[in-house]
């Protein structure tokens, strides 16, 4: 079987696995502080906070930010439900915006209208590696006096003319799942410019710990282990080379399906730069996404679908009564989207044949 995905960790991690495990020194420790450090330079950014998943670094964002009852958050109404859900967890409503097919991000034109007296933030998404049109979602932000948190848990390495994902906003939130460029197997990632933010993030990762001051909020655990830290640290070592391995892998891919007319591949932005966490393709209307991935399966291939259409999910459907066909754009990518395998894993042939697979159906 050729796997969607699979983390590559080197022999030299498995190592310092074993040297914290002997130590005893497990919880956010040295490792912790290297990993943050790294990824503060390769992110030029001023503070990073290693946390225990990019929920979690959503979640610790709202709540440093005071998000809480009777605000609003613009979400795009297509991604992974951890956006969605933390919106509702610290108490405010996610305000739900269609995407465009282009990049599968937030339609900067459909921001605007939803803007309200009790619109806080926007979070867009760099969903699937690809930037969101960052830009003029900053100027929105600016103009309408609102904050943003960039969720780039696909989009380590991701750029927008020449700066990376994640560093434009009062937030970014990184992902090492298992699925990503750089894993951890459970992680995340929070920068910011901004310094009593970095503090305020800091303590709500350790039970509202303040270092001066004791316990000064009410926090929460969503610290990283060191061990996972040392997974990550080893992986930053070959990231660019797992980036531009990507890059040619899309592009492999970009060649082969030109001609399958069924099969929409990924717009290329020359402002941007798509480090690929997922090659997301779109399908024609006659072709059944499900039939098409159990097909795939029986001949080999593991795939899957890319996101959710949120209002297509039970709890935000009835909790506000959405229809299905409220985000066209949204639903499109979630019924007719399908990810195919990518990452170091792939063996010299895989691509090919798997294209060939696609052709024959």
């Amino acid at each position: 079987m050729i796997r969607l995905a699979k983390p590559g960790i080197p022999e030299a991690a498995l190592s310092s696995v074993i040297e914290i495990l002997k130590s005893g020194d497990l919880v956010q420790g040295r490792y912790v502080k290297e990993f943050e450090t790294v990824l503060q330079e390769y992110l030029n950014t001023s503070y990073s906070i290693i946390v225990s998943s990019g929920t979690a670094a959503l979640h610790l964002c709202l709540m440093a930010l005071g998000i809480g009852k009777g605000d609003e958050v613009i979400i795009p109404a297509f991604s992974f439900p951890a956006t969605a859900n933390v919106v509702e967890i610290v108490g405010a409503v996610p305000v739900l915006v269609d995407i465009t097919l282009d990049d599968y991000c937030l339609d900067v034109s459909g921001i605007v209208a939803k803007i309200t007296d009790r619109t806080k933030a926007i979070i867009p998404v760099h969903e699937f590696g690809q930037s969101a049109d960052i830009e003029p979602i900053m100027r929105i932000a600016r103009e309408y006096d609102l904050l943003v948190i960039e969720d780039a848990a696909c989009a380590l390495g991701t750029e927008y003319n020449g700066r990376k994902a994640g560093t434009s906003g009062s937030f970014g939130c990184f992902s090492f799942h298992p699925r990503k460029a750089v894993t951890t197997g459970e992680g995340g990632l929070i920068v910011t410019e901004d310094r009593n933010l970095a503090d305020k993030v800091q303590a709500l990762r350790n039970h509202g710990i303040s270092d001066n001051s004791g316990f000064v909020y009410p926090g929460l655990n969503y610290r990283m282990t060191d061990f996972q830290a040392a997974l990550g640290l080893a992986q930053m070592d070959n990231i660019d080379k797992t980036i531009v391995n990507r890059i040619k892998m899309a592009d492999s891919y970009n060649k082969l399906l030109e001609n399958c007319d069924y099969i929409r591949t990924p717009v290329i932005f020359p402002d941007r730069k798509n480090v690929y966490q997922t090659y997301h393709i779109l399908l024609a209307e006659r072709i059944e996404r499900d039939k098409l991935i159990e097909y795939l399966r029986r001949n080999g291939v593991q795939t899957n679908f890319g996101a959710h259409a949120l209002h297509c999910l039970t709890y935000f459907k009835d909790k506000y009564g959405y229809e299905d066909t409220d985000f066209p754009a949204a639903r499109q990518a979630y019924k007719k989207g399908l990810a195919l395998p990518v990452g170091d894993h792939l063996k010299t042939g895989d691509i090919e044949y798997i294209v060939e697979t696609l052709k024959n159906v």
